[in-house]
């Protein structure tokens, strides 16, 4: 083996040592280049981290939006409160004491002859009567009948342009369906306030005190439309914007919230038909007048046994 075999072996050796580095090198800055140059030219392709509250939105579409003129509380609204009133009851304390006014609400249900229907005891003991109409008509109010045991009463007033409600049918009515409340929680400054819930139950029975200190027992829907002070007599209106209930009573407790109560109109209807056309309500019973003692001169007079 000559000198010039040997110096070319040691040649050929060198050049594969310094092509591995350089190949090795390449393959570093390469690496390095697309780390830096893939997520520009291919996107981020790596799955998106997402919060629960973002899985939830995506899982459930928002819904659509529903402009104020959509909202059936606001056809309500705009349907029911002209024929809602207020009403205060004005009653004078001893011979030199001036009126002291209290307050409620009432519901037109016949606009050509002035028939308000509330509740009795919005206006039981009054000496004077004033009728509200749409937060600025003032109407003198009178009476046309009363029913304690009930709970209901008819008021007529003299005015024009007035709006009635339309009576629904409380028989029909479902729980959970949409039910809006209509008043003047508070008085006159607050008229016409509208709260919305659902009914919440049917046919309850519930007990209440009246004026006399007479114990009531009343069939009524109960509903978690906000009914306050002032609520009574008003109107308890459903989706159609028809009255399926008078507002009449809540519980006011600190433990408990959103128990309102009203009288179904199918029960008010008979009962504000009898004090319209004869100022109260029949009914009829069944017992004996004027027990007393037959004694032997009265069964000679009569000819008794």
């Amino acid at each position: 083996m000559s000198y010039f075999d040997d110096n070319h072996r040691y040649g050929r050796g060198h050049n594969y040592f310094l092509l591995t580095c350089l190949m090795l090198i390449s393959a570093v800055i390469g690496g390095i280049v697309a780390l830096y140059l893939a997520p520009s030219l291919l996107g981020d392709l790596s799955p998106e981290q997402k919060g629960p509250d973002q899985a939830i939105e995506e899982r459930q579409p928002p819904l659509p939006y529903i402009y104020p003129s959509e909202s059936p509380v606001v056809a309500i609204a705009e349907k029911v409160s002209p024929a809602v009133v207020s009403i205060i009851n004005y009653q004078r304390r001893g011979f030199f004491g001036g009126p002291i006014p209290s307050s409620g609400s009432g519901v037109i249900i016949d606009a050509e002859n002035g028939y308000v229907v509330t509740n009795y005891h919005v206006i039981a003991g009054a000496d004077e009567l004033k009728v509200i109409v749409q937060g600025d008509r003032e109407y003198k109010g009178t009476l046309v009948g009363g029913d304690q045991q009930t709970d209901l009463a008819v008021v007529q007033i003299k005015g024009e342009d007035l709006h009635e409600a339309v009576l629904g049918d409380s028989d029909q009515l479902q729980v959970g369906e949409l039910a809006v409340a209509i008043g003047s929680p508070l008085g006159h400054d607050f008229d016409r306030t509208v709260t919305a819930g659902v009914i919440s139950a049917l046919n309850r029975q519930i007990r209440v005190p009246s004026g006399t200190g007479q114990e009531l027992i009343l069939r009524v829907i109960q509903t978690d439309a906000a009914i306050n002070p002032g609520n009574s007599g008003g109107a308890l209106v459903n989706s159609r914007g028809e009255v399926i209930g008078i507002n009449s009573v809540k519980i006011a407790s600190a433990e408990v919230e959103g128990m309102g109560f009203a009288i179904p109109i199918n029960d008010a209807k008979p009962i504000i038909q009898q004090l319209i056309s004869q100022g109260y309500v029949s009914r009829p019973f069944i017992g004996i007048y004027n027990f007393q003692e037959i004694t032997p001169q009265l069964s000679q007079w009569y000819d008794l046994p």
